[in-house]
């Protein structure tokens, strides 16, 4: 084992909660907000590794990245109000299946080009069609689902950030820009009047402070591990051996939504933030699996294949809501529900003064992120089928 500052089971835990703690401390900042806390603790890890603080490999992140996963992916999907869809009328429901439908075609077709130029290709284009139909989150459940190789996740993981941060920054400012673009106007005449943007009643404040107990977080753990030990348990018994991981993603994303129906479930507090904490613990062994000399020698083509799913999909789904006449915020809080998350939309809509679209954006994210794992998982084993791999 290679000698490095700390090397057993107790410091590397300890490194790996404080790179977390690190990690949230440091989306105060605007630089690593623009980050977002996955690419952050990511790259702090790969700092770590190959400063020879922590070591590249050993057991303790097996053993942790094995449940930190399917927990989080449990305990994110426990807010999922399938009630809360009648809130969405034609358009909205329109522009989200229009932007899910478009990353799963353009990763299916450029996976075709890709795959065979890129370690674990098809495992990619499953990856990218988590991350674009439900965030980071849905690219880290997808790729464990497909027992990916760390490196194979970290050079994803970079690939997104290096597209999809400039995507998010732009669709920040693209309210403004549409809005006052007599171009854009004239070709994309749909859109809502001033006063249907601004609502009516009280609108929740976001990033704000939250109040939940440790009841709720005890609860929230004691369901996604009984879910993760009976999905375990279903997938080794429906599942063959190639499709076992998947399989018990698929489990674990379907009863915890399940679960989440449950009036009990519905009162629970504070699911996103436990959800990716977890993730983020996971997230820090991927960093430090990082080797930069082998690692930039292998991101170009993750790269190139990254920014033709973006742009291919952004056009696809721009025509299909310009025939279906969708109003064009909805269009662009379908985008960032999809390429980021639900709080992220809620984000654009609150910035852009959109009140009465809020709710709308942080639902739509929801809802992509649960239906993320299902089309990343099959677009993945599509490509994998077709190309005989």
């Amino acid at each position: 084992m290679e000698k490095t500052v700390f090397s057993t089971p107790e410091t590397l835990l300890l490194v790996m909660f404080m790179t977390v703690s690190v990690g949230l401390w440091l989306q105060k900042f605007k630089v690593f907000k623009s980050l977002g806390p996955a690419l952050t603790v990511i790259i702090l890890g790969i700092v770590l590794s190959n400063l020879k603080i922590v070591p590249v490999n050993h057991d303790v992140y097996g053993i942790l990245s094995g449940y930190c996963i399917p927990l989080s992916i449990c305990i994110c999907l426990l807010s999922l109000d399938l009630k809360e869809m009648k809130k969405l009328t034609k358009e909205p429901i329109i522009a989200l299946i229009s932007a899910i439908l478009s990353v799963c075609i353009m990763a299916f077709i450029f996976g075709l080009v890709f795959a065979g130029k890129i370690d674990e290709g098809w495992k990619v284009a499953g990856m990218f069609v988590g991350t674009y139909t439900g965030g980071s989150a849905n690219l880290t459940a997808i790729a464990v689902g497909l027992d990916a190789a760390r490196e194979t996740i970290a050079a994803a993981n970079a690939a997104d950030y290096v597209i999809g941060i400039p995507t998010l920054v732009f669709m920040f400012a693209a309210p403004a820009i549409l809005k006052n673009s007599k171009k854009f106007q004239k070709f994309w005449p749909y859109h809502h009047t001033d006063d249907e943007l601004l609502g009516e009643g009280d609108h929740t404040e976001l990033m704000a402070s939250k109040e939940w107990s440790i009841q709720d977080i005890a609860w929230m753990l004691s369901l996604a591990f009984a879910v993760f030990a009976v999905a375990s348990w279903l997938s080794g018994v429906i599942f063959g051996e190639g499709f076992r991981s998947a399989g018990r993603v698929i489990l674990i994303t379907t009863f915890s939504i399940i679960l989440a129906q449950f009036p009990r479930v519905k009162r629970l507090r504070g699911n996103f933030d436990l959800g990716l904490y977890i993730a983020l613990l996971f997230l820090t062994t991927i960093g430090f699996a990082v080797n930069l000399k082998d690692f930039f020698g292998s991101t170009l083509y993750i790269t190139i294949f990254c920014f033709c799913v973006v742009v291919g999909c952004t056009i696809l789904h721009l025509v299909i809501t310009r025939i279906f006449k969708v109003r064009y915020e909805y269009v662009l809080l379908s985008i960032v529900a999809a390429i980021s998350d639900g709080p992220t939309a809620a984000l654009v809509a609150s910035s852009a003064q959109w009140k009465s679209l809020i709710n709308i954006g942080l639902l739509m994210g929801v809802i992509a992120g649960a239906c993320g794992n299902y089309a990343g998982i099959t677009v993945a084993y599509l490509i994998k089928g077709t190309l005989g791999m």
